[in-house]
């Protein structure tokens, strides 16, 4: 199952991206094995700026046809890491190619798009930086990865 993270707006060379090139890669030799990945991230930017409406028709466009879509937001489910790994399992299992992990920008996801989503999932009821987002849930891609193939990482 390929991952796709759909993301609003440009991330730079620095810490952050440092931190997500390494867990993606980590994810994906990971992965590998266990039919999960490669990961990859989908910017898109809205420069015409149209707000959450415009950001969310260039996030459209960018989900693969029949992915499973997850929206990231502070209002979505809390789970813990095991559950999170045996929920991508579950897609995985299902036989669904693709899944989709959607973070929006500053004013977060437009409620329509955030409706058509398959699953919100939350990162607790504190609202991150988008770009830190991407960080804690590439992390957390590497560590649903370690789970499902037992190795020992997910008890640190």
């Amino acid at each position: 199952m390929r991952v796709h993270i759909v993301a609003v707006g440009r991330l730079r060379s620095g810490p952050q991206k440092d931190l997500i090139d390494d867990y993606l890669t980590r994810f994906d030799r990971t992965g590998r094995g266990l039919g999960l990945g490669p990961a990859r991230i989908v910017e898109v930017d809205d420069r015409k700026g149209a707000g959450m409406a415009g950001e969310a028709e260039l996030i459209r466009r960018a989900l693969p046809a029949g992915a499973v879509v997850v929206a990231l937001d502070e209002r979505g489910r809390v789970e813990s890491s095991p559950d999170f790994a045996k929920r991508i399992a579950g897609w995985r299992d299902a036989g669904r190619g693709d899944l989709a992990l959607v973070i929006g920008g500053a004013d977060g996801i437009d409620p329509g798009l955030r409706a058509e989503a398959d699953f919100a999932l939350s990162f607790g009821k504190m609202v991150w930086p988008h770009m830190l987002v991407r960080v804690m849930l590439a992390e957390q891609l590497y560590r649903a990865a370690s789970i499902l193939a037992g190795t020992p990482y997910h008890r640190h």
